[in-house]
């Protein structure tokens, strides 16, 4: 009876340190990879100077079309976010805040740009590159505050000086600044995020090991 309650103790005493290894291996896994920061800044990068290009060199009307591309972004983070979704068993709490708050970000520039085209202001249109600037700090901001991950704090920063500057620019310039907001905001970090990522996860195998 005695050695029957011994080995009962010595199985719980088992479980619950398994039990805590797997939570300190979760609080130390780095659970952003920083993949859509680059596929995004990238993407955006990519279509602001195409764009500058078709206005300024090749004086081509419509030059803004280079845009619509961005919803092959839009699917492929759809199908992304629902296989990771169903990946992960367990969701962390930060990844549902950072969640929350870019589904702000998207929302806010679609209003944004849906009252822009209702007017037709010369002026007012020009203020919407600043504008997108000023959103384009938001959540990289409030995301590196959460993830306590300061090139992002510094991303924002900088996309929020740059919505300045463009004010005392010819708009023409506006998609330069955006391509360089990218990189500060969203490229840069998105590497420095992918590699803090994969020392994560590469300590936590080896913890695993």
């Amino acid at each position: 009876m005695i050695m029957m309650e011994q080995e009962e103790n010595i199985s719980r005493e088992k479980s619950l340190e398994l039990i805590e290894s797997m939570i300190n291996k979760a609080k130390n896994q780095f659970s952003e990879s920083g993949l859509l920061y680059l596929i995004w800044g990238w993407w955006v990068l990519i279509c602001s100077l195409a764009e500058f290009y078709l206005m300024t060199v090749v004086k081509y009307e419509k030059h803004w079309i280079v845009w619509w591309s961005m919803w092959i972004v839009v699917i492929y983070q759809i199908f992304y976010l629902r296989k990771k979704r169903k990946r992960i068993r367990v969701r962390a709490y930060t990844d549902e805040i950072i969640g929350f708050v870019w589904i702000t970000f998207f929302i806010l520039m679609m209003l944004l740009a849906f009252f822009v085209a209702r007017i037709n202001d010369p002026k007012a249109t020009s203020l919407l590159d600043p504008a997108f600037l000023v959103l384009y700090g938001m959540p990289t901001f409030l995301s590196g505050i959460i993830l306590k991950f300061r090139p992002l704090i510094v991303g924002g920063i900088c996309c929020w000086i740059l919505s300045v500057i463009c004010s005392f620019i010819p708009a023409d310039y506006h998609l330069l600044m955006i391509s360089v907001a990218m990189l500060a905001a969203w490229i840069i970090p998105g590497y420095l995020l992918r590699r803090k990522y994969n020392a994560s996860n590469s300590s936590v195998t080896t913890q695993a090991i």
